[in-house]
């Protein structure tokens, strides 16, 4: 591996410790300490997720024309701030603008470090060099909860002072963002234009599969921690039960490569795995019951990235990919604001097992029709 790849799946792992340090605890220090309701908890997603529909399809223009090191770390800078700010939020709406900075500033972590890694990989290693960089972040995801327990439990520090903590750990990223930037020069790009947008339509299939993965996800990340909570989940075991939630998300990437060779069965099983997860969190008495949840939905929501990935990249001439990664992202953020602006207000009218029970058939109807489109679910392979 070279040098520039190493230095941005460090990254990832420091921006991955970050979010799993303050991430989970976040619905729960805004229902307890703020006093937000879960319909309040679904805005503070929303706001964390919408800047992510639209932003990454201007930075997926930036990256075919500036040094995707520089606006990587911007990315990083502003998100160490937005995650600090949040240690003084005294109210429901400080906390939404402090994400709607964290959502503006997410936008320049994952399109840059997509770029960098396909522009240094071969259309044969691309798929593993990104599952690599999205294990590590997912490894940090999963140390983050740990270290998370060990100060609150430990150190019996506040909320508050965790999320110092958390933002000054994402400031570190910045470093070796900047260093990666020397060596990543700037792409070859064609004039300014939205064609990524039409590029995108030739993927309806892949885009129905986004669009409920990551609706679900954002869901179990915005409003999940404040559900595990009042079925009598302590803070401390629910960071235990993100860490067992990252083990197996990076378990997924692990075997990321040799799922790859089929890539519309792999696919098939994520959207079953995730209705699974979803169908018994609805049931779900123990820690042990929501742990057997998160391990499916962990599977599910990770390998589903890669591989959709691999699909678009693998049918885009190489001259649009960053435009083409923008507009990839934007498809995440669609389905990241959907799920907690449906999932806050169903949880809040129709009771906490709502929205798991509702994904879940929905879930059921995407499996069937990703079963339905298994061809058009296959990348482009290379021959050997």
């Amino acid at each position: 591996m070279n040098r520039v790849l190493i230095l941005v799946n460090i990254t990832g792992l420091i921006i991955g410790i970050s979010y799993g340090l303050h991430g989970p605890i976040l619905p729960v220090f805004a229902k307890n300490i703020i006093g937000a309701t879960y319909s309040d908890l679904g805005l503070i997603g929303l706001a964390n997720f919408i800047p992510y529909m639209f932003i990454p399809l201007f930075v997926g223009i930036l990256l075919d024309r500036i040094n995707n090191g520089y606006l990587l770390a911007l990315g990083a800078a502003v998100n160490s701030v937005s995650i600090y700010l949040l240690s003084i939020a005294q109210s429901v709406p400080e906390i939404m603008g402090f994400r709607i900075m964290t959502g503006v500033a997410h936008a320049f972590f994952w399109p840059p470090c997509e770029s960098i890694i396909s522009n240094e990989s071969s259309e044969k290693n691309r798929v593993r060099n990104i599952s690599l960089f999205t294990m590590f972040f997912v490894m940090g995801f999963m140390i983050g909860p740990l270290l998370g327990t060990v100060f609150l439990e430990g150190f019996d520090i506040t909320y508050r002072i965790l999320f110092q903590i958390a933002a000054f750990i994402l400031a570190a990223a910045i470093i070796f963002a900047l260093l990666a930037s020397r060596k990543n020069v700037k792409n070859h790009y064609e004039r300014f234009s939205f064609s990524s947008i039409k590029e995108m339509k030739r993927f309806p299939e892949v885009i129905v599969l986004l669009v409920f993965c990551t609706s679900s996800f954002g869901i179990i990340l915005t409003i999940y921690p404040a559900f595990l909570n009042d079925n009598g989940i302590s803070a401390e075991d629910i960071l235990l039960l993100y860490f067992v939630f990252g083990i197996s998300r990076v378990v997924s990437l692990v075997l990321a490569g040799k799922l790859a060779r089929k890539t519309s069965q792999t696919l098939v099983a994520a959207t079953a795995a995730i209705s699974a997860g979803l169908a018994i969190s609805t049931m779900a008495d123990s820690i042990i019951t929501f742990g057997i949840a998160l391990i499916l939905m962990g599977f599910g929501f990770s390998i589903f990235f890669p591989l959709t990935l691999e699909i678009i990249l693998s049918k885009t001439r190489k001259g649009i990919s960053g435009k083409i990664i923008g507009a990839y992202e934007t498809v995440f953020g669609m389905g990241w604001a959907i799920g907690p602006i449906i999932g806050g207000p169903i949880t809040q009218s129709f009771g906490n097992e709502t929205p798991y029970l509702v994904f879940c058939v929905i879930g059921v109807g995407v499996t069937i029709f990703a079963m339905m489109y298994r061809k058009k679910l296959e990348p482009q392979r290379i021959p050997n």
